[in-house]
């Protein structure tokens, strides 16, 4: 297919930057972090720093795993990044009700035990709410508007929620036939503790998304914007799955006939086996996409900029079958991404979309990135391997892309550096003309300093932690998501980094007018 000129998106003009940095991450005083204080300090620490951009990783519920990648939902947010600071205020919670969560771990999020003591708190709240007759909790606006305007996800979100806590957390596909189909899982009248669960579920992201508006706004103020993160898949146990079995390549039965992930690649010698269900893509270009554009939506209705997560695959996907062991033993299947991004043109043509391009890149790929025209990203973390002709190399990048030192998939890279062998560190010590003592902020002016207009910087890389700050390990089952930044780390950077970034930034054109 020829590509068309000019490109469908053309959006990134001018030099900027930003940080890299999860909700969980934040710091605050009841366990992972959240939309509260610590939020509004790392905002205020960007303002001063004259960055630009927040990017986030996905913040829906999460499950096993606790991977913001593998949700409960698209569209819902995850009730553990409210604060709780503001239900004090209005009176919905008592101090004393939240000293467990105060003393939870502040340097790691400890998921099982913030499972356990979170959500018979946030109950509280709930019950206290619905005893007032109340219909707004501060200024959050109204329940009931909030109710009416997002029932299309929220309804069937807060039904399979429901069902899951009623049958002990077990998959959709485990639960009883007439709760299975959601077709008749929407119709059952609710009672009792269901009734209970349903309506405080709902009431969890009425607080949710009301704290999240009040934070972009104050983001705006202070000239930062947001990024959100969009998986291109789903995980088969969730709302998506339950309520939209159509959209998905499953069995009779309900269960996947394949599964989706990556080829083996730099993270994994077997690959990555995701087990996400796989779309059936034919039925979404009758629907002319309507669920795809929806979610989209709904993430630019609270971000100013969107990454989508694994570009290639709406090139072509990785489908895996069900009983493999391994990613090893799959094939590439054709997606319709041109009609996808012409759809998404047409519907969202102001959009800033970002393209997550990482892993084998075939000449089919880039041809639908040039069509699209998405910046798309570049990792200085897989520079260094001694070929002048590594498209990571700063040399060979071009001006429409986001540069990063590393991801939230890549170790810190003050402990990537002292993995590499004397022959990779010798290369890049020559190549960015540097001794490699503090190797973070090596990188960091290497990505200011780079033709790329948009740079993001992981926070631990601002902080030049080492590999015990590693947020994910593709591949990892578990121990994943669980770093934290202290409040003491914040506002140091803050007195001793803050000015020195301002003044590279300056330097290298990428100080926005706003700051």
């Amino acid at each position: 297919m020829t590509t068309l000129n000019p490109p469908l998106f053309d959006w990134l003009q001018t030099r900027s930057s930003g940080v890299l940095l999860h909700m969980s991450s934040l710091p605050s005083s009841t366990g992972i972090g959240n939309l509260g204080a610590g939020a509004y300090a790392h905002i205020d620490f960007m303002q001063s720093a004259g960055l630009r951009i927040w990017q986030l990783c996905p913040l829906g519920p999460t499950g096993y795993g606790d991977s913001p990648y593998q949700s409960f939902s698209s569209f819902a947010g995850n009730p553990y990044f409210i604060d709780l600071d503001p239900l004090l205020k209005a009176g919905l919670l008592a101090a004393e009700e939240i000293a467990d969560l105060e003393r939870l771990p502040r340097d790691k999020v400890d998921y099982g035990q913030l499972y356990t003591d979170f959500y018979p708190v946030l109950a509280k709240a709930h019950k206290r709410f619905m005893r007032s007759s109340k219909d707004t909790v501060l200024n959050y606006g109204s329940f009931a508007d909030f109710l009416a305007a997002e029932s299309d996800w929220l309804k069937p979100f807060a039904r399979f929620t429901t069902f899951k806590a009623k049958f002990k957390s077990t998959c959709w596909q485990q639960w009883p036939s007439e709760y299975q189909d959601s077709r008749q899982g929407l119709q059952i009248e609710l009672q009792g503790d269901d009734l209970d669960y349903y309506q405080a579920t709902c009431f969890y992201q009425y607080l949710f998304f009301a704290q999240f508006r009040l934070l972009k706004a104050y983001a705006h103020k202070k000239g930062v914007e947001l990024m959100g993160d969009i998986p291109i898949f789903v995980a088969y146990d969730s709302a998506d799955v339950w309520a939209h079995p159509q959209l998905f390549q499953l069995k009779p039965d309900g269960l996947p006939t394949a599964v989706a992930g990556v080829p083996p690649d730099y993270f994994s010698e077997d690959g990555q086996k995701w087990g996400n269900p796989l779309y059936d893509w034919p039925i979404h270009e009758k629907t002319h996409f309507s669920w795809w554009l929806a979610r989209i939506e709904s993430h630019l209705k609270l971000y100013d900029l969107l990454r989508i997560d694994h570009f290639r695959g709406f090139e072509a996907y990785w489908s895996i079958p069900s009983q493999q062991a391994t990613a090893k033993n799959g094939q590439w299947l054709p997606s319709p991404g041109f009609e996808f991004f012409k759809a998404l043109k047409h519907a969202f043509p102001e959009a800033k979309i970002i393209a997550e391009d990482l892993g084998e890149i075939t000449p089919q790929v880039e041809e639908l990135l040039d069509y699209t025209g998405l910046p798309r990203m570049l990792v200085l973390q897989f520079a260094f391997d001694g070929d002048s002709q590594n498209g990571y190399l700063p040399h060979n990048y071009c001006a429409n892309s986001v540069v990063y030192s590393g991801t939230h998939d890549n170790d810190t890279t003050h402990g990537w550096f002292h993995s590499l062998n004397s022959a990779e560190r010798d290369f890049l010590r020559q190549y960015l003309a540097v001794h490699g003592d503090s190797i973070a902020w090596d990188l960091i002016r290497a990505a200011l300093k780079s033709v790329s207009k948009l740079a993001i910087i992981p926070m631990q890389d601002l902080l030049n932690l080492g590999s015990e700050a590693r947020l994910n390990t593709p591949g990892q089952a578990s121990g994943n998501w669980q770093w934290r930044m202290s409040a003491q780390q914040l506002h140091s950077l803050q007195q001793e980094s803050a000015s020195y970034l301002r003044q590279l930034l300056e330097v290298y054109g990428r100080l926005s007018e706003s700051a």
